[in-house]
């Protein structure tokens, strides 16, 4: 019946390739990507009606997808082969012959095996720089965006009637992920990783929300969900992508930030466990307003602190901005700006304006 219903929503739509924001090494790419119909999308903009936006919402989520589909990715001269699965959806690793001699974002090429080059989309993906002195792993939901995923019809309301251009960042967040990724030099390039729960149906949501706030980029990692599948969260999404970080990057330790909504300190604190000596610090924000749920973490900040990691609990941005520098993982004249920032997008000082788009 869902097929059914596609097939009468889209009509002949043609089937293409997009791209995901994925990450790698110098000596590997993981291509994320989904074929699938042309849903006819339409750029988001801060004046669109609720009706328009709960249009556009039900044509991300009545994706018409091509199971099973030969999808090609190249990069540069190398090209290889990857068949989608059954929702159309492409997680492989492209392997290089010759190690990249530069790094940060690159673009890998991805169309339909049987479709000339010109109809091809585009993966990002994140290759950290060398001088990265640690990585980011950041929720998104009620982390950096204002979601209400502990209230679903709220969060419902946000995501079907809000757009990229509308929706509202916590106060503070973008400069003070932008200090994590300058660190104390300024310039670290300190990857930030983000993983969410939300499917990926909604990537361009996220990924233009981040770029209107000026918020850095960086791979999402989003999970697989579709109109006939089940609403039940997929068990261990997060847990299991923060180990295939860790796994990709051996070398490098790791800042860990969520929120109280769902169950980021449980997931953050058996990344602990699992990782001894990997992971520097714990940051979540407190949006849960439940004192059972503050007496819940801070038995967990007491487990992990004799490993020497501080789990901070902390209502606003500031705050834990102030721990990182005290920690000199970000530099301290940052904190103006972050507590500046704050203020703005609380409204209590005008002033700030929205940040150029990327060209």
């Amino acid at each position: 019946m869902i097929q059914r219903l596609r097939r009468f929503v889209r009509g002949d739509a043609p089937h293409h390739v997009i791209g995901f924001r994925g990450y790698g090494t110098p000596d590997r790419l993981y291509v994320l990507a989904r074929a699938l119909a042309d849903a006819g999308l339409l750029a988001a903009a801060e004046g669109h009606s609720r009706w328009r936006n709960l249009r556009e919402a039900v044509k991300r989520f009545n994706a018409s997808p091509l199971p099973h589909a030969q999808v090609a990715a190249t990069m540069g001269d190398v090209t290889a082969t990857f068949q989608a699965d059954d929702e159309g959806f492409v997680h492989h690793w492209l392997e290089l012959p010759a190690p990249l001699t530069t790094t940060g974002w690159h673009g890998v090429e991805v169309v339909l095996a049987s479709d000339p080059p010109e109809r091809a989309g585009i993966a990002h993906v994140l290759v950290p720089a060398s001088t990265a002195r640690f990585a980011v792993i950041s929720d998104i939901d009620d982390t950096v965006l204002q979601s209400r995923v502990s209230t679903p019809l709220k969060a419902a309301r946000l995501m079907f009637f809000e757009n990229s251009r509308t929706r509202l960042p916590f106060p503070g967040v973008a400069a003070f992920y932008r200090a994590l990724v300058d660190g104390p030099t300024g310039s670290d390039g300190n990857p930030i990783f983000y993983i969410s729960s939300s499917p990926w149906n909604v990537h361009d949501v996220l990924a233009d929300f981040l770029d209107a706030q000026g918020i850095p980029l960086g791979p999402l990692l989003l999970r697989d969900w579709d109109l006939s599948r089940s609403l039940v969260k997929h068990s261990g999404h997060k847990a299991s992508r923060i180990r295939e970080l860790f796994d990709a990057y051996p070398a490098m330790s790791f800042i860990l930030v969520g929120d109280t909504s769902q169950e980021d300190p449980e997931i953050y604190a058996e990344a602990v466990r699992e990782h001894p000596g990997r992971v520097l610090a714990i940051y979540i924000r407190d949006v849960a307003a439940s004192e059972v749920r503050r007496q819940a973490v801070a038995t967990l900040a007491a487990v992990v602190e004799p490993e020497g990691i501080s789990l901070v609990l902390a209502p606003e941005t500031v705050t834990i901005a102030q721990h990182a520098a005290s920690k000199g993982w970000i530099d301290a004249a940052h904190l103006p700006d972050i507590g500046e920032e704050k203020r703005e997008d609380e409204g209590t000082v005008a002033g700030k304006e929205e940040p150029p788009q990327p060209e």
